[in-house]
């Protein structure tokens, strides 16, 4: 493939499958993922990680914070700045209860994989350094789910700043798929005063880039991404600041994109409504449509070539989880 398209070699097969029936689809589970933004001269970065070859989904694929929804937080009140839940509920298309777990997923996971916590002690405030023995001590558990995040918030004493959340897109994973997520995409900007570092077990990089050279890697092959991963970068590189972004997210189509599969004579037609950059017709020959990118690897991926205006890193990775060097930044005021 030219591009850096992520596509499992199973796909086909799945969905055959699916198509004669011998294949039934998994429930989707809720989940929410974050575009970390700050600001550069450039214009805004993103922050991004590269999931572990041996991950199951999507191995090697560059990413952003995020993960699946505890259903723990569905129902305990926790205490909350912004938006009302009504309103949260209004805007993610669920109730009110579901809503609250999504945009607590959303804030849990960008503290769980990148050490950034929106939220403080104060409707109007957010918390400093997040990196001491005690909040590690926390985060940990967060991540071994003996903590739930409404817990972990009332122990704390925190408000949840759902205000410094845009909602930005939903992308639900194919039903031919054996893991399955209804997934709420996110834009944050980095709170003042913290700073992000790879805090997360399933990430051996973690980057800084503006999102449109992240998708001149993805054109040219160079960094492997999921379609929703690369659409939103699309989507989010027109604007110039990380505020700019979030006023965006206020008028941006929440509309789920399904993938759809169409067989016929044994070719398989695979398109997201709305994005026919991702369109594949698999010939009934073919197993895949090109080089194998999906979790299958055996082998861990070569160094990315690094990007032509990669942001460098804010901090070291985490003492107990190094990661692989981040691609180089460029001179001339690029770098933070």
């Amino acid at each position: 493939m030219a591009n850096g398209q992520w596509f499992p070699q199973d796909w086909p097969e799945r969905i055959r499958g699916l198509a004669d029936g011998s294949l039934s689809p998994v429930t989707p589970k809720r989940a929410a993922t974050v575009m970390l933004l700050r600001d550069t001269p450039a214009g805004p970065a993103v922050h991004m990680l590269r999931r572990r070859a041996s991950m199951a989904f999507a191995g090697g694929a560059y990413a952003y914070p995020g993960g699946g929804v505890d259903p723990r937080d569905d129902e305990h009140h926790v205490r909350w700045a912004g938006p009302t839940r009504a309103w949260w509920a209004q805007r993610l298309g669920v109730d009110e209860t579901s809503a609250q777990a999504i945009v607590c997923a959303a804030v849990r996971e960008t503290y769980e994989e990148a050490g950034v916590l929106l939220a403080g002690p104060a409707p109007d405030s957010v918390v400093g350094d997040t990196t001491g023995a005690d909040w590690e001590k926390d985060r940990s558990a967060l991540v071994a789910r003996e903590l739930s995040f409404a817990e972990f918030l009332d122990r704390r004493g925190l408000v949840l700043r759902s205000d410094l959340l845009g909602a930005w897109a939903r992308w639900i994973t194919p039903e031919f798929e054996s893991r399955r997520y209804d997934t709420w995409f996110f834009v944050a900007a980095l709170p003042e005063g913290q700073r992000t570092r790879n805090a997360s077990t399933e990430a051996d990089r973690t980057v800084w880039i503006r999102p449109e050279e992240a998708a001149a890697g993805y054109d040219k092959g160079e960094l492997t991404m999921m379609p929703p991963t690369i659409a939103t970068l699309r989507a989010l590189a027109p604007h110039g600041s990380a505020a700019g972004a979030l006023t965006a997210a206020r008028d941006r189509d929440l509309t789920p994109v399904l993938a759809r599969a169409r067989l016929a004579n044994g070719e398989i037609e695979l398109s997201w409504p709305g994005h026919t950059e991702f369109t594949q017709l698999i010939p009934a020959a073919t197993t895949a449509p090109g080089p194998e990118r999906g979790p299958e690897r055996a082998t861990a991926p070569a160094p990315d070539p690094a990007p032509p205006s990669a942001v460098a890193p804010d901090s070291a990775p985490d003492s107990a989880h190094q990661s692989a060097p981040d691609p180089a930044p460029v001179t001339g005021g690029d770098s933070v």
